[in-house]
């Protein structure tokens, strides 16, 4: 008989591609996972490895096992969320995942209402860059997250893996007042913009497109600007380069920030052009930054182990998101 927990370790380093990694993620011993991996080996009957200098390769048979392993942890996620639906009463740690924005604009509200409903419950936030929430669930690290993907980043399928949509919101292209054509002859906050769109924040442009100003050549007239992005390796990052290659041109990174707060107070000093999501923008708008809609957008999706939508603490946390959603977003 196959053991569930080899299995795991079998699907993770599918995954990761080497012994180190999985034990780092799973606070194992390189070794300990190498044991384990060795006597499921034996227990298939079957090599289901190469080794290959520091890496391994699943063999054809190691693959098809990860695919059965797939399926039995979904049943088995399955048999949990049934019993925590049978014992009644949610109780206990939840753990969450979320992105910076989503944890300040959308998860507190969440939380208020998950505790009214269901006080017992202890949901415990974790600040996680979308990117690597597929590891942490499957690791156990987390129940439930917040994850995004962009019109040029899709997010990618992650095996294991489950997602439902939650909410979809406007992309701004922000630019210093300064930058404005107007702003030779009057004073910075004198700037303006297009009407705002319902719903779009303070002084934001109307959609890109409108009036005949496409995003593409809109994102063109900063082509020889400075940009600000987010820190290479997350989406948010791959969106802004990606955006402006799809607009024709590489776009020369000045800095590369996370916050989106301190984009926007970069951005209105003068530092560079930025693209930043609806959530991004708070507070009443700053005048020495044009916001400009663009078409694309920002989708904002939960994501658990696949198996586990119908576990009552999941469920429950999930209605509660779309409880706390601001009405200007729409959901998806």
């Amino acid at each position: 008989m196959l053991d569930v927990r080899r299995l795991r370790l079998l699907r993770e380093l599918a995954q990761r591609g080497t012994i180190a990694a999985v034990a780092e993620a799973l606070s194992f011993s390189p070794s300990a996972v190498s044991q384990q991996l060795s006597v499921l080996e034996r227990e298939a009957g079957l090599p289901l490895l190469e080794r290959t200098g520091r890496r391994v390769r699943l063999t054809p048979a190691g693959q098809n096992l990860v695919r059965h392993a797939d399926a039995v942890l979904e049943l088995l996620e399955r048999a949990d969320a049934e019993l925590a639906e049978a014992r009644g009463g949610l109780a206990g740690a939840l753990r969450i995942g979320s992105f910076p924005t989503a944890a300040r604009a959308i998860v507190p509200a969440a939380l208020a209402e998950l505790g009214r409903r269901h006080p017992a419950l202890e949901p415990m936030v974790s600040e996680t860059d979308p990117a690597a929430v597929g590891h942490a669930l499957r690791a156990g690290d987390l129940d439930v997250a917040l994850i995004h993907a962009y019109d040029f980043v899709p997010a990618p399928d992650e095996p294991g893996l489950a997602t439902e949509p939650l909410y979809r919101e406007a992309m701004y292209l922000a630019t210093p007042a300064a930058w404005a054509p107007e702003a030779a002859a009057s004073p910075p906050h004198a700037a303006t913009a297009p009407p705002a769109e319902p719903g779009a924040p303070g002084g934001a442009a109307a959609p890109a497109g409108a009036g005949g100003v496409g995003q593409r050549a809109l994102l063109r007239t900063h082509a020889d600007a400075p940009w600000i992005t987010a820190t290479p390796g997350t989406l948010c990052h791959a969106m802004t380069v990606r955006a402006c290659e799809d607009a024709g041109f590489v776009p020369r990174i000045r800095h590369q920030v996370d916050e989106f707060a301190t984009v926007l107070a970069l951005v209105a000093a003068g530092q560079g052009a930025a693209v930043v999501p609806q959530l991004g923008i708070t507070g009443q708008p700053d005048p020495a930054v044009v916001l400009t809609r663009l078409v694309m957008e920002r989708r904002t999706n939960v994501a658990f182990r696949s198996g586990s939508a119908a576990h009552p603490a999941v469920a429950a946390f999930s209605t509660a998101l779309r409880a706390a959603l601001p009405p200007d977003l729409p959901g998806q």
